[in-house]
């Protein structure tokens, strides 16, 4: 229990306004707290019951705590706080462990009892709130942050599958983490460990089955209806609190959306975007404007040069304490970082493009399961793409690259292509990127079950839902949720996400891929649905996304960072994990008129010597 405050303290950004501990016999619980709402000293965590017997912690919001607490109330209840930590702790203490179905929100919870010596852990449906566990033979430890199970002393021992699969998608998919023995629990999973034993167990998975789906009676317009209806509800629910509360307003179709239905039940609304003057490609603050006018918001745009950008690297690189290099969660930080000094609450656009189809890879499955001559056409010029120069950076060579991607998905398989679709390098270029020594220690076999476990859904006769139903079990939870997270927890900020309303998500995969993907639309249901609340300028452009000017940095900024320091011969060659022949060819690469994706694979290196150099020298 030595370290139990040293775990507490490693991660105060996350829980800047109180702590707190609780330990008996061999259980030890440590909570850090962002006050959202205005709740009474008794609702500090750790929570025990008035009995003594129980004890909880908890992270995250229950949505739907009220309705649930006068339901229990009714039941003879009593309560000490207006905290959903104290119904959460009620729930378990009369229903046992299925309550956890009941909940509305995004959570990560321990229950110790006492008089049973057992503890009851568990995560949220989709992953919002992380959690890591890591267990031995004879001590079991949890926390939110890599960096707070680390204080505790578990072994720092490389797993070399899961960098391997790190190298290819530039983060690691969970139940791996990049510590051999520390797992993150799954989401919509909980444990039960009771004398000795643990059981593991999903309490929720997203019930998608194509039969049901066949069958579905709702008309297209009244789909759009009951979307509205559910997306509406889902909003209002999220914007409970007692601290000053805004919205991320990026411009794009998801966003607009949510601000567009937080401004039907809030006055005066604050929302937040941010602009690039020296990339005016991905600038979008023009649409932002347009959404926030419509509405009436109170909006403020954080406009950023590159050297916003840059000067804010190595902050956000020093608060990674697990490899994860999607480089936008750069804009994300800054974005957390400014909005955080306005408001303590902002509800996102997350979850949308996963469950609807929004990504240009979703259209591109779709030509690829429709065929025709111009799919066939593509494909048949293959040849040239492979020869053509490819680059992010320019509008022809980017052209080229998603080409060249589309022709390799023509010829493979659903699984194989999913997965070349979802990475920046082969499993062949990762291997080889690392030293003889460290690929005898990726396990073909481990690697095989793992990239099989995640493609499990996925099959020859399926279609497009079944490519959306992993982004969400892939993609969502250690991607995308996992940049919003970690970015926002940097900066003390909650963030929320009503696409993720476990009510919206069960729809969602109630509805025909017809409703969400077609020969002229991505995301067509979101579109649909909601053209009467947004300004007709949203529509009919191209999505953008956000990438940072990783190629032009490391071409002038980062390179005496990558060839003086990070990737020089003779440090990787002392760390001994890395190929240096393959650095080397990377590097040239970098340089050359065909970079391609290379720099974001040499992103993914940055950000692990990085880590190497923090956690592991």
């Amino acid at each position: 229990m030595a370290n139990l405050q040293a775990s507490t303290d490693a991660i105060i950004r996350r829980g800047p306004d109180s702590q707190g501990h609780f330990v008996y016999d061999q259980c030890g619980l440590g909570f850090r707290r962002l006050a959202i709402l205005d709740l009474s000293t008794d609702g500090n965590q750790p929570m025990t019951d008035a009995s003594g017997r129980y004890t909880i912690v908890f992270n995250g919001e229950i949505f739907n705590y009220r309705e649930l607490r006068e339901k229990l109330l009714k039941r003879g209840c009593k309560f000490h706080s207006q905290t959903d930590t104290e119904v959460i702790l009620q729930l378990y203490i009369t229903e046992g462990r299925s309550f956890i179905k009941k909940l509305n929100g995004f959570f990560a919870f321990a229950i110790y009892d006492k008089e049973e010596n057992s503890l009851l852990i568990a995560r949220d449906r989709f992953g919002v709130k992380p959690l890591l566990i890591y267990r031995d033979e004879d001590k079991l430890f949890l926390a939110s942050e890599m960096k707070s199970i680390m204080a505790l002393g578990v072994p720092r021992k490389i797993d070399y599958v899961a960098l391997s699969q790190y190298l290819q998608l530039n983060y690691i998919p969970g139940p791996a983490s990049i510590f051999k023995g520390v797992k993150k629990m799954l989401p919509g999973h909980y444990l039960y460990i009771k004398d000795g034993k643990v059981v593991g167990k999903a309490w929720y998975k997203i019930p998608y089955d194509p039969k049901k789906v066949a069958k579905n009676k709702l008309s297209y317009e009244q789909q759009q209806r009951k979307l509205v209806e559910l997306m509406d509800g889902a909003v209002q629910r999220r914007l409970v609190a007692d601290v000053p509360l805004g919205c991320f307003l990026s411009g794009g179709i998801d966003s607009s959306v949510i601000a567009a239905l937080a401004a039907r039940h809030t006055p005066h609304l604050s929302t937040f975007s941010i602009g690039f003057k020296d990339e005016p490609f991905f600038d979008e603050t023009k649409y932002a404007n347009l959404v926030a006018a419509r509405h009436k918001t109170n909006h403020t745009v954080f406009s950023l040069t590159n050297d916003d950008l840059y000067e804010h690297i190595h902050d956000m690189l020093d608060y990674l304490d697990e490899p994860f290099a999607d480089s936008s969660a750069l804009a994300v930080y800054i974005l957390s970082q400014r909005t955080r000094q306005k408001v303590t609450v902002a509800l996102s656009g997350d979850g949308a493009d996963e469950m609807f189809g929004g990504y240009n890879k979703h259209m591109g499955e779709f030509k690829v399961r429709q065929g025709g001559v111009k799919a066939e056409a593509v494909t048949a010029l293959g040849f040239l793409w492979d020869v053509l120069p490819k680059s992010r950076n320019g509008f022809i060579g980017n052209r080229v690259r998603q080409l060249q991607r589309f022709s390799r998905g023509m010829t493979a398989g659903v699984k194989d292509r999913y997965w070349d679709w979802a990475s920046f390098a082969s499993a062949a270029d990762a291997r080889n990127l690392l030293s003889p020594a460290s690929r005898a220690k990726v396990g073909k076999k481990a690697a095989a079950k793992r990239r099989k476990d995640i493609l499990e859904h996925l099959h020859a006769d399926g279609d497009l839902n079944e490519v959306l139903l992993t982004d969400m079990n892939l993609v969502l939870p250690y991607d995308m949720l996992t940049k919003v997270d970690l970015m926002s927890m940097a900066n003390s900020l909650e963030v929320r996400t009503p696409f993720l309303d476990y009510k919206v998500v069960d729809f969602a995969f109630s509805i025909p891929v017809s409703s969400k993907v077609d020969a002229t639309m991505k995301k067509r249901i979101v579109q649909d649905a909601f053209r009467s609340e947004l300004p007709v300028e949203l529509y009919d452009r191209p999505k953008h996304g956000f990438e940072v000017p990783l190629l032009k940095w490391m071409r002038g900024e980062l390179r005496s960072l990558i060839e003086d320091d990070l990737l020089r011969d003779d440090f990787i060659e002392a760390q001994g994990i890395f190929d240096v022949t393959a650095i080397r060819a990377l590097k040239t690469q970098l340089f050359s008129r065909s970079p391609g994706d290379v720099h974001a694979r040499i992103w993914g290196l940055i950000v692990f010597q990085t880590w190497w150099k923090q956690y592991m020298a």
